[in-house]
């Protein structure tokens, strides 16, 4: 790494928020109720984008994993996850019935835990009513994210009956150490093999993810990891870089015996792959995301039409207001977060009792629609144009910085250092300012000083 870039991961290494939602999940108010909920499943029938996006958790891991930071559970019964699909389906049936059913359904996603380890039969009774309910559109995308431990062939031919047509392989890394380390077992079949087979039935794409900055990896064998990622030649691949938050998943603590890669290293690791996947073909989406040139991801980045979620990048013409459903999902609605009890058993009890099960959320006003624009743009495409936000509010790009509380010189360190550039009211995000597009958002952030909640690094 040369001096320049060194100096400045020093310099903008620092805490902050991943903007997945802004606000971020640290401001979601407990006080949010169910009667809440309801009134805002009613106002997003007017509100935009109008297509509808599903979010289907499944938190249940045969075995969890120390590094992860989703919310997992193990131990589980076949009779508990039966009753667990069947409030599942509960929610499902309720909340739709708040929801236009003139409104098309774009995207499905199903994460988790690891939905891939439950028996299919409840995967299929899930989609069979996703079927039934919603309009769907005929370019609609279901995913899932998959464990390749508990992946078979027989189960890629079932995924691909009942409807899904993408599949995203949580590899994290192909070596055998690294994977031992953060407890997490191997593929259970060679993954070219499973790639294949995915292909073979007809997958409109594939997506493989990788994890930076784990223990037992170095900048040399996290570039020997790029390269077989290279190798499998899927649609999209993901480079998450590890976010270490102990205060928040104690889980996490174990690690910290094995210790990990420097920021330094880290770096080295963001720029590798970056360098790698581009002279590869593939097209940089976002801060971690890569996807071949005739993917939509691509065509939606060249178009300044990308878009982000909890669930991750999406086109416009995939986006829609995320109603999300099972334990700990968060829903995204033009004008609210929702989340639900993060405990599935708690959840079920909410579920079978009230038909809802909120833990918390959070109201979006105006002014905040506005910077989650911004920031969006920021983190998904690079590039803002203030006036054009500011004409779709009705406003002048003069009182859109004032609304915001944001003054013209709040970006001159990243202009002087050489990764951004600030003309006629855009703001474009130069290629060797992305390792630092969460710190270019902070400032246009006026919650950041209020300091809520933990965050992890930046860079």
């Amino acid at each position: 790494m040369d001096r320049i870039k060194e100096k400045l991961l020093k310099k903008y290494s620092t805490t902050g928020p991943r903007y997945t939602s802004y606000p971020p999940a640290t401001f979601f108010d407990t006080n949010f109720t169910n009667d809440e909920y309801e009134e805002k499943l009613i106002q997003s029938n007017n509100e935009y984008p109008q297509s509808i996006s599903v979010y289907i958790h499944i938190p249940f891991c045969p075995q969890i994993c120390h590094f992860c930071g989703c919310t997992t559970e193990t131990g589980f019964t076949k009779p508990f996850l039966e009753r667990y699909i069947d409030a599942l389906i509960k929610e499902i049936e309720y909340v739709s019935k708040k929801i236009d059913s003139k409104r098309i359904l774009t995207q499905v996603h199903w994460g988790g835990g690891t939905p891939n380890a439950i028996s299919y039969k409840y995967i299929e009774r899930v989609t069979k009513k996703l079927f039934e309910i919603f309009t769907f559109s005929k370019n609609y995308e279901m995913a899932i994210e998959c464990n390749p431990a508990h992946l078979e062939f027989k189960h890629i031919e079932l995924l691909k009956k009942f409807g899904f047509n993408r599949i995203s392989l949580g590899i994290q890394d192909f070596r055998l150490d690294v994977l031992e380390g953060i407890n997490r077992k191997p593929s259970k079949h060679p993954i070219k093999e499973i790639i294949k087979k995915i292909s073979d039935e007809g997958f409109t794409g594939t997506n493989i993810d990788l994890v930076y900055g784990l223990p037992y990896q170095t900048p040399e064998t996290f570039s020997d990891t790029v390269d077989k990622a290279i190798e499998l030649d899927t649609d999209r691949i993901v480079t998450f870089s590890y976010a270490h938050v102990p205060s928040i998943l104690p889980r996490q603590k174990i690690l910290e015996k094995i210790g990990f890669p420097s920021s330094s290293e880290k770096a080295i690791m963001y720029e590798t792959a970056y360098e790698k996947l581009v002279n590869a073909g593939y097209i940089s989406i976002g801060m971690d995301h890569y996807s071949k040139p005739h993917d939509e991801f691509a065509i939606a980045l060249k178009n300044k039409q990308l878009h982000r979620n909890f669930q991750g990048y999406c086109t416009r013409e995939t986006t829609g207001q995320v109603y999300a459903f099972g334990a700990s999902s968060i829903s995204q609605l033009d004008s609210a977060y929702i989340q639900n009890i993060k405990n599935a058993s708690q959840y079920i009890n909410s579920i079978e009792k009230d038909n809802l099960a909120v833990l918390r959320g959070y109201s979006v006003n105006k002014d905040q629609k506005i910077i989650r624009e911004i920031i969006n743009s920021i983190m998904c495409n690079y590039y803002v144009e203030i006036k054009t936000i500011a004409k779709k509010y009705n406003l002048q790009a003069s009182e859109l910085y004032s609304l915001i509380k944001f003054k013209k010189d709040n970006l001159d360190d990243f202009i002087v250092d050489g990764i951004l550039e600030f003309k006629d009211d855009i703001i474009t995000v130069k290629e060797s300012g992305r390792l630092f597009t969460r710190n270019i958002a902070m400032r246009f952030d006026p919650l950041i000083d209020q300091k809520v909640g933990s965050y992890s690094n930046t860079v």
